[in-house]
């Protein structure tokens, strides 16, 4: 990756395109906040049963599997900000489909596996497209600092005030973080009208072979094909984690609703932390070694978690330190892909990455909810650590220094 990708900042005008894209973001991940952090906290009112939870997150995750490729498809075939707005639709049907069961008390499992199967779905259309968008408004030598900014906005800043407001938000009235996901799912699909995109150029060939043309674009890159390997292996097992942390976050660590969004918060703070510091880190000690030392983190993380004791704060650190490590992967990742990919494929290559490295997450999930069953929450965190030090060794054998200058001479 060209080091002068990470130089330079983010334009400054007041209400750029850029500005109106982050707008966007800033509303629709509140939306999706708001909704995420309360589906779990529902779910464990209506049982306590480890593998009927984790069906919710499953739901959650299968979107990624089932539709990333036809998602990338649309976004190369209609303009992007047609596909964002299409997202922000499927948000607001989620949010009054939860808003509508909660006031008439027909709250179910399968209900809630419905609404977390449209989030995901928009999350997958969402993400996809804005994405996209970047390449059309920023030069690449602003990709990494860019890319930081939506993070933080989509998964720092936002959900470091949303998760704990959730748990307010339900104690208040249960139907409330429903209608308020609502209200930011709208004002993102009002946002959307404002951002300019100009049409793809891609029309009305065969889908599956323009679907394959982007796998192979993804596949045939040495450096893509190794970043997509180890984010499928890390998503697996990270998933496993997430799927039990409510019930691990009520049981072991006896935090309530509002304590469970605050470990959440937690989260969202080191992500925010990390956005600070992301392109600085990357400009100086380049992506190859960045991304090893993110890894790493994520290796220790889940095995410190399972020995550690049971304190919130401790526990709510070693999250942070994770998530802060995770962000600087991601945007890594990802600008990797803005920079290497040609505009008319970028669509399907950055949701063809989605569908084969999280397009296990489903089974991430599945798996951690049954190890849970059958052994502990602890056993969970133990398996992911595992998973998560073989995928550092992937890191640290195929992301070298060597393997990111033969991408760029690569024509």
């Amino acid at each position: 990756m060209p080091e002068g990708v990470a130089s330079k900042a983010i334009p400054r005008s007041s209400w750029s395109p850029w500005r109106r894209l982050q707008a966007t973001v800033l509303a629709t991940a509140t939306s999706e906040g708001l909704l995420l952090a309360a589906l779990p906290l529902i779910a464990v009112s209506l049982t306590k049963d480890p593998r009927a939870v984790s069906l919710v997150n499953v739901a959650g995750k299968a979107p990624w599997l089932l539709l990333s490729l036809f998602a990338g498809l649309l976004i190369d075939r209609t303009r992007r900000t047609t596909a964002l707005a299409l997202a922000c639709a499927l948000q607001v049907g989620a949010a009054l489909l939860l808003g509508l069961a909660t006031a008439g008390s027909w709250l179910t499992l399968p209900l809630l596996m419905v609404v977390a199967f449209v989030i995901a779905s928009s999350q997958v259309l969402g993400d996809g497209a804005g994405s996209a968008l970047v390449p059309s408004l920023l030069p690449p030598d602003r990709f990494i600092a860019a890319n930081a900014r939506l993070q933080v906005i989509g998964r720092g800043a936002v959900q470091f005030v949303v998760p704990p407001l959730t748990g307010l938000l339900l104690a208040l009235t249960p139907g409330l973080p429903a209608w308020t996901a609502c209200a930011g799912a709208l004002a993102g699909l009002a946002l959307t009208r404002t951002i300019p995109s100009a049409a793809t150029g891609t029309r009305g060939g065969r889908p599956l072979r323009e679907i394959a043309e982007g796998l192979l674009a993804l596949v045939s890159a040495p450096l893509l094909r190794s970043i997509t390997i180890t984010v499928a292996l890390g998503s697996f097992a990270s998933s496993a984690a997430s799927a039990v942390l409510v019930l691990y976050a009520t049981e072991i660590l006896l935090l309530g609703p509002v304590g469970y969004g605050l470990l959440l918060a937690c989260l969202a703070a080191g992500w925010l932390a990390s956005s600070f510091v992301a392109d600085r880190l990357v400009a100086r000690f380049g992506a190859p070694r960045s991304m090893r030392a993110a890894q790493s983190i994520t290796a220790a993380v889940p095995l410190l978690i399972a020995i550690a004791p049971p304190w919130p704060a401790l526990v709510g650190a070693l999250l942070a330190a994770s998530s802060a490590a995770t962000l600087i992967w991601n945007v890594c990742s990802q600008s990797i892909r803005q920079c290497f990919t040609p505009p008319p494929l970028l669509g399907r290559v950055l949701t063809s990455h989605r569908a084969l490295a999280w397009g296990l997450t489903p089974l991430g999930a599945l798996t951690g909810g049954l190890i849970a069953a059958a052994w502990s929450l602890r056993t969970v965190w133990l398996a992911t650590a595992a998973l998560q030090a073989l995928t550092a060794l992937i890191v640290w054998r195929t992301l070298s220094p060597k393997a990111f200058a033969a991408a760029e001479d690569r024509p």
